[in-house]
């Protein structure tokens, strides 16, 4: 199972918001509004923040981000995962499922949730960012280095993931999707001409869920193999 990071493992967007409008008012620069950030949110930060803040200096908020970044996740308030999320991930390595983080964050973003004493330590096979992939989501490509270094093929692999851009990263790869919509800012019609395995309401409904879901691709698959074998020239499972 692969997991994105953001409004999936952790709901962060209005912590997100809280933090890069603090960044601007120690710039000196007037707040972004809530609809500019959720209009954006799920690219990558420095993509995103022209549109946020147009005309602020990249280099210049850069730097302040990593010194609030670093308050704010001192303080608790950013990229706490549940009690309740830790305990999904413990199920589905009891289960045999090997875990893995992809996200569109860069390393020094994701640098603490890979310290030695935080939670996720020993619960994650992998961790992979805008530091070592060589494409970002929502391009398929994103995971060629997850699924180079593992030697898994895209149909043994479901991505988690709560945005559209998610949703077509995993349709292009191959893999299959489940969309998480804890964070309430998504509708299931954002997700409309994507494919979607499954809905869940709250992270830890995926180990349930993966279950079903893999049932499902595997009777497709069945279904499949039977009508070559009978020469029914029967259509690829979705």
């Amino acid at each position: 199972m692969v997991i994105d990071v953001d409004d999936t493992l952790c709901l962060t967007e209005a912590a997100c918001f809280e933090l890069e409008n603090d960044v601007l008012a120690r710039l000196g620069r007037e707040p972004m509004s809530r609809a500019a950030h959720l209009s954006t949110w799920g690219l990558p930060l420095l993509e995103a923040m022209p549109r946020r803040s147009p005309g602020v200096d990249l280099a210049a908020f850069a730097d302040v981000y990593r010194e609030v970044l670093a308050e704010y996740v001192a303080d608790g308030r950013l990229d706490a995962v549940a009690p309740e999320n830790l305990r999904a991930l413990d199920d589905l390595a009891a289960a045999g499922r090997g875990v893995m983080l992809l996200t569109s964050r860069t390393e020094a973003e994701v640098a603490h949730l890979l310290a030695p004493d935080h939670a996720l330590t020993g619960r994650l096979d992998g961790v992979y960012h805008a530091g070592n992939v060589r494409f970002g989501k929502p391009d398929g490509r994103a995971f060629d280095e997850l699924l180079a270094a593992t030697g898994l093929q895209p149909s043994q692999c479901v991505y988690v993931g709560d945005s559209p851009g998610d949703a077509q990263a995993a349709n292009g790869a191959g893999l299959g999707f489940i969309a998480c919509m804890q964070s309430g800012i998504r509708r299931r019609t954002e997700f409309d001409g994507h494919r979607v395995d499954a809905f869940i309401d709250a992270f830890p409904e995926v180990v349930e869920v993966l279950a079903d879901v893999e049932v499902r691709t595997r009777a497709g698959r069945d279904r499949w193999c039977s009508g070559l074998e009978a020469g029914g020239g029967a259509d690829q499972p979705a």
